[in-house]
């Protein structure tokens, strides 16, 4: 009899975790990796793109003015895009899927990503699909809310800095689909398993659902590093994590990250100045526009969370 105990015992030591066998927390695991994942991406995307500026710059030839690198940065942002998205791809994916084993063994691991499909999940990524569309005037609105923040001119002037690069590449010959592909489809795949995936299971492991939706939304807001922009990013962050949670699946966040991105693109190829102007909002919407979207969203997040295409499934998890 005891040594049936003793083998069901060594089972379940088996069966935890590396954090949970040492007795790490996973929230203070997870922040440490979203901070190191962050400047991994940071350095090596910045350092490839510098690389591949001067390589192209110099032609072969081996002598290339460093002054001007700059000048050619903005010159050659195909070569930034492409830099910015090997970089998510190899630190906020694939490096996140193996520090996920401290926490996860590899069977486990989909699951506690949230990588996983129900018979409902098509169902909700229309509704979720939907929903961004419907709650832009609110993003909008926090926006302008925003603006209304004082921040040092050095930060404002950076971001302004970054977004007229692109603003310029969208605007003269650079190519549309480069432009979706690295700025909305990686991103929408690579953050979301860093942050509606790794993080927020990281957190709601150890700290609770809510701190975890509001946690992970906050980080995902300063992540981006743009604080005229904070209010809306973060609230976006939380509105995804909430989705994930509801929808037990990455997915349906991965659909949303993608059709808010998505949209800037688009609008900011064909009407630059209304997309390009949010940076810093001058104005906020109509009125009338911000209830009918509150509208709107309330009412697709009411499906969402009761859950009518499925109402027996469980979302505790």
């Amino acid at each position: 009899m005891k040594k049936s105990e003793n083998n069901m015992g060594d089972t379940e030591a088996t069966n935890l975790s590396w954090a949970e066998r040492h007795g790490i927390s996973n929230g203070w695991l997870a922040l440490l990796w979203v901070i190191a994942a962050f400047v991994l991406f940071q350095v090596f995307g910045g350092v490839i793109a510098v690389v591949l500026v001067v390589l192209k710059a110099s032609n072969g030839s081996g002598t290339i003015d460093m002054q001007h690198i700059s000048t050619l940065i903005g010159q050659n942002m195909g070569l930034v895009f492409l830099s910015n998205s090997i970089g998510q791809i190899l630190f906020l994916a694939l490096a996140t899927w193996f520090f996920c084993r401290l926490q996860a063994n590899a069977d486990d691991r989909p699951a506690f990503l949230r990588l996983q499909f129900f018979d409902n999940t098509f169902a909700m990524m229309g509704l979720v699909f939907l929903l961004m569309l419907a709650v832009q005037p609110v993003i909008w609105l926090l926006g302008w809310l925003n603006s209304l923040i004082p921040f040092p001119q050095v930060l404002q002037s950076l971001q302004m800095q970054q977004m007229q690069k692109i603003k310029d590449y969208l605007g003269g010959h650079g190519h549309l689909w480069i432009v979706m592909v690295n700025v909305a489809i990686v991103p929408a795949f690579c953050e979301e398993i860093l942050f509606r995936g790794y993080a927020l299971r990281s957190f709601q492991k150890s700290w609770g659902i809510i701190t975890a939706i509001i946690l992970s939304g906050v980080i995902f807001g300063i992540f981006h590093m743009e604080p005229s922009n904070f209010l809306p990013l973060a609230s976006i962050g939380i509105l995804l994590a909430f989705l994930t949670w509801v929808t037990r699946s990455i997915y349906p966040a991965m659909v949303a990250h993608f059709v808010n991105n998505g949209t800037s693109v688009l609008v900011g190829r064909f009407y630059p100045q209304t997309t390009f102007a949010s940076t810093t909002v001058s104005t906020p919407p109509s009125p009338y526009l911000v209830v009918l979207s509150i509208l709107i969203s309330g009412f697709l997040l009411y499906l969402l969370f009761n859950n009518v295409m499925n109402p027996r499934r469980d979302i505790s998890s």
